[in-house]
């Protein structure tokens, strides 16, 4: 199963985390927000799509850049970094959400495709 998702970052260099419904697979635990990737649909276009239903943001295709992969079978992760959207975040589909930084981040309890790309974040993040 193929899922994206997005460090959102803001001028801070902190990273908008969502936790999971407590009803749901993984639910209590924080992850990267995002979602599946639809049968035909782009990555990309699919992260746009989740960002939105899950947060109430817009976010244009050419703000995502990416990052990196995961992989905790049967999932596949894949990661975008993004530091332009329209809106303020809300937590539409999520239990909570959390402004921090990576060292922080890290001590947060995560699914385990989350937590190699939290890394990969933390790194891209310090390289500037």
């Amino acid at each position: 199963m193929l899922v994206v998702a997005a460090a959102l970052v803001d001028a801070d260099g902190r990273c908008l985390m969502q936790q999971r419904p407590r009803d749901k697979r993984h639910g209590g635990l924080w992850e990267f927000p995002g979602g599946k990737v639809e049968p035909g649909e782009h990555p990309a276009a699919a992260l746009v799509r989740e960002l939105d239903e899950e947060l109430a943001i817009g976010v244009a295709v050419d703000a995502l850049m990416p990052l990196g992969f995961a992989t905790d079978m049967p999932v596949t992760m894949l990661l975008y970094h993004c530091v332009a959207w329209r809106g303020e975040p809300r937590a539409l589909a999520a239990e909570a959400l959390c402004w921090e930084r990576p060292p922080v981040l890290a001590r947060l309890p995560m699914p385990p495709v989350d937590v190699p790309l939290l890394a990969a974040l933390a790194r891209a993040l310090a390289d500037g």
